[in-house]
């Protein structure tokens, strides 16, 4: 309330003047944003593509019908343990047909879009059917497309496309006025993919992560480390534990600075980059570094864009969108937001009470992928182990298959693979954290040798048999890193240590 003669607003009301007066910072001109969204949306359908492509290549070994996990024969077991209701639960188009040509048609089809998309070609429109063709492989992917910056992608997807101009021209793609909506929803996203990582390290209650001794293992223990990680392994402890403070730092505080005044939010949005620079520059994690740098897009703003891009400073062709076509959009934003707060109150385990009718759109949308939950590296792996599978004739002689990017051999020198994903070599190391038996999809690999089916020969880099072999076993081996004598003197960048039968031998009825 005020006093007499325009005295100041005491109570509730100077509190309200007070926050509003410190959170202006949090209104947005939709017209400064314009040329973020043009990089964003031509971000994005560059991860599309490149993902596509990466799947294509391996999409016979892996989901064909001669491939590790065929897509026909998991539709078929899903209709007869589900019958109708299999079509709701698991949404795909390969319902349609999931032989090898309906896998290429869609990998075919999502580097095109993605063309289109950067091209600036109805991007709203390829966006939806870029969606829909990674979730139709998605969901038909198993294990092989169970990864993080899979469901990130998704996620990432369906909100691009909430933020995606509704016109046909190429080029228009920067014109009308983006929705404030959705670029705080690609912001929130970004929070809650760093915050939680920094979280479930802590959460796990890890104490290599306690301790800071994390990155001492790091390097050579992660999926598939290139060679850059060999030298990085070599530093001495301090700067360790010092990477190991920086990266908590990044991961838990500097998200919040996502919601701060613009000097802030671009500071965090160079953290964020250098941090993703730094993942990439020593391991190989497929896409996902690039998708979020491209999420880091959303922290800046046009002026800092008109820098980059030769655009006239004078050109702002904004064209505001009617309300009520805006309000569906503002809807669907709403309901993302709430269920990608329970995903992350889930992923902090907080327990909260859940309204019903939010916890009935998780289970009912959950197969759409529209949140996921992420974290990466909650509990750090200190032992590296390697699976070595094996081929004979005889049952005597046993000669080894050579994959193309995880260590297998002592001389082998950690390879660059990104931003492709190698799929089968990924898994290849989470089958060595635990048992065969819970492995679903090795028994199938191992069979495939046995048949000596082409399209899994494929995924590997040396098949040593011109006829498929009658026994192949699994071998489990302790890797670590050399030393730098060993490097200089014989070229062997790992060492390791026979630790006993993966599995036993198997061998096909004749």
């Amino acid at each position: 309330m005020g006093g007499r003669g325009g005295a100041p607003a005491t109570g509730l009301g100077a509190v309200w003047v007070v926050l509003r007066a410190q959170l202006s910072y949090l209104r947005i001109d939709p017209a400064d944003y314009q040329l973020v969204r043009a990089l964003f949306l031509r971000g994005v359908a560059l991860v599309y593509g490149i993902a596509f492509l990466s799947l294509w290549v391996q999409v016979e070994g892996l989901l064909g019908a001669g491939g590790i996990l065929p897509a026909n024969a998991y539709l078929e077991a899903v209709t007869r343990h589900l019958g109708a209701a299999g079509y709701l639960r698991l949404p795909t188009l390969l319902w349609l047909g999931a032989g090898d040509a309906a896998l290429h048609l869609l990998c075919g089809a999502g580097a095109l879009l993605a063309g289109l998309v950067c091209w600036g070609v109805a991007p709203a429109p390829c966006l939806a059917l870029l969606w829909i063709c990674y979730l139709s492989l998605f969901n038909v992917g198993q294990d092989f497309l169970s990864f993080q910056w899979d469901i990130l992608l998704l996620e990432t997807g369906f909100i691009a496309l909430l933020w995606a101009p509704g016109t046909w021209r190429p080029g228009r793609v920067w014109a009308g006025t983006p929705s404030v909506a959705a670029l705080w929803l690609v912001r929130w996203l970004l929070f809650r993919l760093v915050f939680s990582s920094g979280a479930v390290k802590l959460l796990s209650d890890d104490p290599t992560w306690r301790d800071l001794t994390a990155m001492t293992y790091h390097y050579q223990t992660q999926p598939l480390p290139h060679a850059v990680a060999w030298f990085a392994d070599k530093l001495p402890l301090l700067l360790h534990q010092a990477t190991a403070v920086s990266m908590f730092l990044v991961e838990l505080v500097v998200p919040f600075l996502i919601f701060a005044p613009r000097r802030a939010r671009l500071s965090a949005c160079g953290a964020l980059v250098i941090l993703q620079l730094a993942i990439g520059a020593t391991g190989n994690y497929g896409f996902f570094n690039i998708l979020t740098v491209v999420l880091c897009f959303s922290l800046l703003d046009d002026r800092i864009v008109r820098r980059w891009l030769p655009v006239p400073a004078s050109w702002r062709a904004v064209t505001a969108p009617g309300r009520w076509r805006s309000l569906p959009r503002i809807a669907v934003c709403i309901l993302l937001l709430l269920l990608s707060a329970r995903q992350l109150s889930q992923t902090l385990r907080l327990e909260w009470a859940w309204p019903q009718p939010v916890l009935a759109l998780n289970r009912h949308l959950g197969a759409f992928r529209l949140v996921g939950g992420y974290g990466l590296f909650a509990v750090m792996t200190t032992v590296r182990r390697e699976i070595q599978v094996e081929g004979s004739h005889d049952g005597h002689s046993w000669r080894a298959y050579r994959f193309r990017w995880k260590p297998d051999r002592e001389e082998g020198r950690p390879g660059l693979a990104q931003p492709h994903m190698p799929r089968l070599d990924w898994q290849m190391w989470f089958a060595a954290l635990r048992p065969h038996r819970e492995n679903s999809w090795f028994a199938g690999f191992l069979s495939a040798l046995l048949e000596g089916r082409e399209d899994v020969l494929n995924l590997l880099e040396e098949n040593p048999f011109s006829s498929p072999p009658k026994y192949v076993r699994s071998r489990l081996y302790r890797h670590e890193f050399g030393s730098w004598d060993e490097l200089w003197s014989s070229g062997r960048w790992w060492r390791r240590e026979l630790l006993g039968d993966y599995t036993d031998i198997y061998t096909l009825e004749r």
